[in-house]
């Protein structure tokens, strides 16, 4: 659904964000985009959904050219970014304005989201908490249906119970021919809820793995003494001993920590990548 080919992009011409970058991405799928604060994750996503435009290359997202931004590429993508902003309406009537430009928009979704997120429908949005205005606005992302669901630190705001709440809404909402990317640095929140690891580093992706290949190649284990481990690649101190990532040779089912897994392709990134050429 999503091709990007060689794909640059610069502020300035000289000082490129994305260089030479390549994605394949399919419908189906919830997509974690990790990388470092600067790395270019949202200056990706704004290509993707044609609010920023590449230098060359090409990206091509449901057959159309976002920078081209045609009424039925932008009633497909709905971008959810960091920095919000809400006008002083109402729920309805932000509705009333906004809702039309989404063919699909289903109201009852909408309102079936913002009673799980316990949030007041009668209110004005600027009267509203961030958090509260946060979950507003993931409700009405998902209520659109696009095809290409775009999230850039849509945790940002939300409390713990809210935190849960959305990683189950997400998860029930996912249909075979929509994808959803989320950019975080909140890793905790996604563990349980991405099935493919994407990671921007050095201008490009340099991986990106559904995560049953991740825990097929690699093994996540606490241990008490890193003697007791074979082929360790990255650790950490932890309360009872240490969290250890290594290759996974005797094929152990082991949950995927994404942090250390992040942490691990950062300090120990050529070690880490060869597991999965």
């Amino acid at each position: 659904m999503i091709n990007i080919n060689h794909l640059n992009f610069g502020y300035q011409k000289n000082q490129l964000v994305l260089n030479n970058l390549n994605l394949r991405i399919k419908p189906g799928h919830i997509y974690g985009l990790l990388g470092r604060n600067g790395a270019g994750k949202s200056s990706l996503l704004h290509n993707i959904c044609g609010l920023l435009f590449p230098l060359s290359g090409s990206c091509d997202v449901a057959g159309q050219n976002p920078a081209q931004r045609s009424p039925e590429f932008l009633q497909q993508v709905y971008l959810l970014p960091e920095e919000i902003y809400l006008p002083n309406v109402s729920i309805k009537n932000y509705l009333s304005i906004y809702a039309p430009f989404y063919p699909a928009f289903d109201h009852d979704m909408f309102y079936r989201f913002l009673t799980e997120f316990e949030i007041p429908q009668e209110n004005k949005l600027q009267r509203m908490s961030y958090g509260q205005k946060k979950k507003v606005l993931i409700s009405f992302a998902l209520a659109t249906q696009a095809k290409v669901l775009l999230m850039d630190e849509p945790t940002n705001g939300l409390d713990i119970p809210s935190k849960k709440q959305f990683r189950k809404i997400i998860a029930g909402v996912i249909k075979d021919d929509q994808l959803i990317i989320i950019s975080t640095h909140q890793v905790k929140d996604l563990d349980s809820l991405i099935d493919y690891v994407m990671i921007l580093e050095d201008q490009q992706i340099i991986l990106n793995q559904p995560v049953e290949n991740i825990t097929d190649k690699l093994a996540f284990k606490q241990v008490m003494n890193l003697d007791d481990v074979a082929s360790p690649i990255y650790s950490e101190g932890a309360l009872k001993g240490y969290a250890v990532v290594a290759i996974n040779h005797k094929k152990e089912n082991s949950r995927l920590d994404m942090e250390m897994f992040f942490n691990a392709v950062l300090t120990e990134k050529q070690q880490v990548l060869s597991q999965f050429n």
